[in-house]
């Protein structure tokens, strides 16, 4: 890859040149689902921090609740595109 075409480029960093249409789809969906999972993490933190300051605890369970779904539906989505590169070729002929 010419790093002159991609100067911020990284070793792990997302790679659009590399696989087809679908894969670099995929690629990309898998660093925006990473994101917002980082995202969702830290706006539980805050609404616990938010809530213990207020003196309102809350349930433990609807916290954890939380995090236990955006941990799910991060790893999903970043698992995704390598399912898809496991499984190969699926189209039809």
């Amino acid at each position: 890859m010419n790093p002159l075409l991609f100067p911020g480029h990284l070793a792990a960093g997302f790679d659009p040149t590399v696989g087809g249409g679908a894969m670099t789809i995929l690629r990309l969906l898998a660093w925006c689902a990473s994101a917002a999972g980082v995202a969702g993490l830290i706006i539980v933190g805050i609404n616990m921090s938010i809530q213990l300051r207020r003196g309102e605890p809350g349930e433990g369970g609807s916290h954890f609740r939380g995090v236990f779904y955006i941990v799910l539906a991060s790893l999903v989505a970043t698992c995704a595109a390598p399912l898809v590169e496991f499984l190969g070729d699926l189209s039809l002929h």
